[in-house]
């Protein structure tokens, strides 16, 4: 399946094409700092508002109409997938995401089921209401996350600092590592497919916890199982954005895995990352959440110097490192948006 072209400016950007003024969107654009999405959540938990299209592409559109950013990413977890595969998921006040059943042995791996990705339809109908409601206004973005992160849950049942169980695996049984990996693959491929199938016209895949490695593990238990899952979304025509955390040590080995878009967290200077990678992708980022909570004129010089530092090459998304805080004040938010807009080199 192969998509048919969009125009917008953010899709222009990630193909490297000239834009008029550099695209913005935020990842967590969608959340807690909006009193909009407090009110749904004072109602609904995390799973019911991610399995409820209703709900899914209210919160979606929220920050679209609110920040008037250049594109919608699609209200959801990256664990969702781990559900039709067989583990128990749920989410718990304090401590996020929890799996009831986390993967340890060689027989939890092999019951793993990777034949009901239709059970993840309900993100799909969510993108259908989403790409309705936009009309083409905006694109939507999908998301995966990728095989390392989502197999890092799986196997620690929820958050850790020290990934003890997963590196546990990792090097005592190579073997069942890469068995896992690869069912991941099986899973996410076919999920970012049904995404793109729904109206999805960028996919980005979050690899949140692949700063825990060192370049070397990365290269050797990861990089093959990203790069497979990079394709099979390629695959489709739509641009897929990489973004990795807390990997600025082994960034070039990150684009080495794929990806027409590099995600940069804010522990590295975009423009030596864009230079590292030798200008082969569009970049993305990578503004320190935390200076969104600057006074505004603080604010402005950070969004400048990171614009100025990405210069009029084509092919930079304005992004954030990471996810927006809780605690932002969604008028800051608005006023980045207005900066990057009014920019000019």
């Amino acid at each position: 399946m192969r998509v048919p072209p969009m125009s917008s400016r953010f899709l222009d950007a990630c193909r490297r094409r000239p834009t008029d003024v550099r695209p913005v969107w935020f990842m967590r654009q969608a959340g807690r700092y909006l009193k909009a999405y407090r009110d749904v959540r004072s109602k609904h938990s995390i799973l019911e508002i991610c399995k409820r299209p209703d709900l899914a592409s209210l919160v979606t559109l929220q920050p679209v109409e609110i920040l008037d950013v250049d594109a919608a990413i699609i209200f959801a977890d990256l664990l969702l997938p781990v559900e039709p595969m067989g583990l128990k998921l749920k989410f718990v006040s304090g401590e996020g995401p929890v799996i009831d059943n986390p993967i340890r042995t060689s027989t939890d791996v092999d019951s793993l089921s990777i034949s009901n990705t239709d059970d993840l339809g309900y993100v799909g109908e969510s993108i259908k209401l989403v790409s309705s409601a936009l009309a083409g206004k905006v694109p939507v973005i999908g998301f995966v996350g990728a095989p390392f992160t989502v197999a890092s849950y799986m196997i620690e049942g929820g958050a850790t600092r020290t990934f003890h169980n997963t590196k546990t695996l990792m090097y005592r049984d190579e073997t069942l590592w890469r068995r896992l990996m690869g069912k991941l693959v099986d899973v996410l491929g076919p999920f970012a497919v049904l995404q793109v199938a729904s109206g999805a016209r960028a996919i980005q895949v979050f690899d949140s916890w692949v700063g825990a490695l060192g370049p070397d593990d990365y290269v050797r238990y990861v990089a093959p199982y990203s790069r497979a899952l990079i394709e099979r979304i390629r695959s489709t025509g739509v641009p897929v954005i990489h973004f990795g955390t807390g990997a600025a040590g082994y960034f070039r080995e990150l684009h080495a895995a794929g990806g027409d878009v590099m995600g940069v967290d804010w522990r590295l200077n975009i423009d030596q990352a864009w230079l590292d990678i030798s200008y082969r992708s569009a970049i993305q980022g990578n503004l320190d959440p935390a200076a969104l909570l600057a006074p505004l004129p603080e604010l402005k010089a950070k969004v400048t110097e990171l614009l100025k530092r990405t210069g009029t090459r084509p092919g930079h998304i304005f992004n954030l490192g990471h996810g927006i805080l809780p605690e932002t004040p969604p008028d800051n938010v608005r006023a980045v948006v207005q900066m990057v807009r009014e920019f000019r080199p």
